[in-house]
């Protein structure tokens, strides 16, 4: 991702929403009217600020369907991560949720995200940790888009690698992830409700039983696109499929019995493990799930 000029935290409403949303807002002053959702004709959502990990010591297939931490789109909307079930293995299916901001909330999430440093470039310092992951913030507006990454934020404590500097500057970028991912409390943000995808990517390669669990999974039956699906990065060796429409809607319903570990049997029967990675409104497919 390029790196623009510095942006201005004050620009109009146009710094990233729609045309339809900026019209909104013209309305009589003292009426605030959330944005509508962008209508699947548009194409994806613009995206204002996402905040996602990076890299860490995980799996190529979790590398690749990992969930960003939390995306702000420019109609108001606010997927989060919800809360997980602590079982094992665990649903095939993570917990989403959505949320809606009205043009004043988006503003004021850029505006934060700048006051909280994502566009500035200083050392951010990094701690003697191993294997952690970067936590990347990327935030877009009318003037660009910047992205900014931070290693091992939150895990810092009392690290005597970090200067007093870099310590103000990550507390503040995680105060900025704080806000984020309680949009409720801390934005006023409608919700939540359950985040109901339109596509459903699903990462792929050959099913083998897990050595580590002495539970048979059954088998389901995969009713989306043809399996294995086109490579998704020759690092990871993993393929990669995107059910769309009533495949997303069969797959989401078989989803709902399965977990990581079961087998999924494609109509030639061989049989495939799946991580199934929902969608978000500004994404389009697999090549959304390869780190940059």
């Amino acid at each position: 991702m390029r790196r623009s000029s510095l942006l201005r935290p004050a620009v109009a409403l146009a710094v990233a929403l729609p045309v339809a949303a900026v019209l909104a807002g013209c309305a009589q002053r003292g009426e605030t009217a959330a944005p509508p959702p962008a209508s699947p004709a548009e194409g994806p959502a613009r995206l204002v600020l996402e905040v996602e990990h990076t890299g860490g010591f995980v799996t190529p297939e979790m590398l690749a369907g990992r969930l960003p931490l939390v995306a702000v789109l420019a109609d108001g909307r606010v997927v989060t991560q919800g809360a997980q079930i602590a079982i094992y293995p665990s649903p095939a299916l993570p917990s989403l949720q959505l949320w809606q901001l009205d043009a004043d909330g988006v503003q004021t999430v850029v505006d934060r995200a700048v006051a909280a440093g994502v566009t500035d470039t200083g050392d951010l310092g990094s701690p003697a940790i191993a294997d952690a992951p970067s936590t990347r913030f990327t935030l877009v507006t009318d003037d660009g888009t910047e992205v900014r990454e931070v290693y091992a934020l939150g895990m810092e404590v009392d690290d005597p690698a970090l200067t007093p500097e870099q310590r103000t500057a990550r507390g503040a970028l995680q105060g900025l992830l704080d806000v984020l991912t309680d949009p409720g409390t801390t934005l006023g943000a409608e919700g939540p409700e359950p985040y109901e995808p339109e596509a459903v990517a699903a990462v792929v390669r050959p099913w083998t039983a897990d050595p580590d669990s002495e539970l048979v999974q059954p088998e389901v039956s995969w009713p989306g696109p043809a399996l294995p699906g086109e490579d998704l990065d020759a690092r990871l060796g993993l393929s990669c499929v995107v059910a769309r429409g009533d495949e997303a809607d069969a797959v989401l319903a078989a989803a709902a019995g399965a977990n990581v570990l079961t087998p999924w049997v494609a109509a030639d029967g061989t049989r495939w493990a799946l991580t199934l990675r929902p969608l978000l409104p500004h994404e389009t497919g697999c090549g959304d799930l390869v780190e940059q």
